[in-house]
């Protein structure tokens, strides 16, 4: 690539998602330029401890890209203050992401014209973020820099309240139709909106030791998270149908393992408590298996090698779709139910809203539609995926466009 490009938004490799997301793209970056080595891209990170010990530490190590934190405003007293009386005089609200963005600003300032392309996937999907996010994208725009939003999900009723940033950025890949057609409908000009894959869909996958116990083929991959118990209906109803759907497998499916897979290992949003509470329930069986913590590539090994996956965190099941392994997420937002319409048609039997769970074996209910159509899913997902992901590229294609 001719122009340097800042990768922001990244909120650090304990999100393995996250992790997917920037990892994957470099990957894509690689293949579309034909691993001719050009202006080495910046992800500016929220964490560059989390994502030198995972995934992206090889990356910054060959050369493929630089990681730059951002500066935590709220964890340096003095230029906290500073920042906060400036803007309460100056009205300014973009001059705590100035600050937080200060060292990449710097750097780029050696190039012409960067790119700022936001990572956040499904960013624009929470209210709380949305100001922040505009603020960010400001922070980029003075600049005089290009802008992408790169592999977005957002709520078709939101765009028109987000029209105002959107119409900012220079180019917008959104990874499922529901989205995309919102945009369209709500007014984003269809030049400027592009229709592809999330780039995690091109995430090699990292062949390893299995965890102790697991048996490739005949094992039942689990992810839940917190924040799926955060949009629960009633307390204490997820874990209820992850402790039925457990039970089914033991009891129904000869022989067959649990392996619990985390995807996010922050402290404030822990896929290992929820999931440690279950194999501590389960333990005494010896067919149920938690899995320790690694890379995004690793855990997608791990994924890979199921005969069934249900999960809560998207970028797991996307880890297993795009190994074919055939998939019920326990969905909250459009990502999930966007992307179960764009491989089979439908989100129906595919998809269990959390807000929806009324009964405590409606996972299990899901689940068998799953297991009676094995073949049909595994069989689809093999005929589509090679040109579904090979599409996942074109988040990178088209912002090479912008070069031109």
């Amino acid at each position: 690539m001719d122009r340097q490009l800042i990768f922001y938004m990244h909120a650090g490799s304990g999100n393995h998602g996250c992790e997917a997301i920037a990892d994957a793209t470099l990957f894509a970056l690689n293949k579309v330029n034909e691993g001719k080595k050009g202006i080495a891209p910046i992800i500016v990170t929220n964490n560059r401890e989390q994502d030198m010990r995972y995934g992206l530490g090889e990356r910054v190590s060959g050369g493929e890209c630089s990681i730059i934190e951002e500066k935590h405003i709220a964890e340096d007293f003095i230029p906290h203050v500073m920042y906060y009386v400036y803007r309460k005089i100056t009205g300014d609200a973009v001059s705590f992401w100035r600050y937080q963005f200060k060292n990449v600003l710097k750097t780029a300032g050696d190039y012409i014209r960067p790119i700022a392309v936001s990572i956040g996937g499904d960013n624009y999907c929470y209210p709380e973020m949305v100001n922040d996010l505009k603020l960010a994208h400001e922070a980029f725009l003075e600049k005089g820099m290009q802008s992408v939003l790169m592999g977005c999900s957002i709520e078709p009723d939101t765009v028109l309240g987000l029209k105002d940033d959107l119409m900012k950025f220079d180019l917008i890949t959104v990874r499922e139709s529901i989205s995309y057609e919102g945009m369209i409908q709500g007014g984003i000009p269809e030049e400027k909106v592009k229709l592809c894959p999330d780039p995690a869909f091109m995430l090699p996958v990292e062949k390893g030791t299995l965890p102790e116990g697991f048996e490739e083929g005949n094992t039942i991959g689990l992810n839940v998270s917190p924040m799926v118990q955060g949009k629960e209906s009633r307390p204490g109803i997820t874990m209820e149908n992850y402790r039925n759907l457990i039970k089914h497998v033991l009891s129904e499916m000869d022989g067959a393992k649990v392996a619990l897979i985390p995807h996010v290992v922050w402290s404030s949003n822990d896929d290992r408590k929820p999931l440690k509470e279950l194999y501590e329930e389960f333990k005494d069986t010896g067919r149920v298996i938690l899995a320790e913590d690694a890379s995004a590539q690793k855990l997608k090994g791990i994924i890979s090698a199921c005969r069934f996956f249900i999960g809560a965190r998207t970028h797991s099941t996307i880890a297993a779709y795009s190994t074919c392994v055939p998939t019920l997420v326990l969905g909250y937002s459009v990502k999930s139910r966007g992307i179960a319409r764009d491989l089979f048609g439908t989100e129906e039997n595919y998809v269990v809203p959390v807000q929806k769970l009324k009964t405590e074996t409606d996972l299990v209910e899901a689940f068998k539609f799953i297991v009676e159509n094995e073949d049909n899913i595994r069989g689809k997902l093999s005929e589509i995926m090679p040109e579904y992901s090979s599409r996942a590229a074109n988040n990178v294609r088209y912002i090479k466009e912008l070069v031109r």
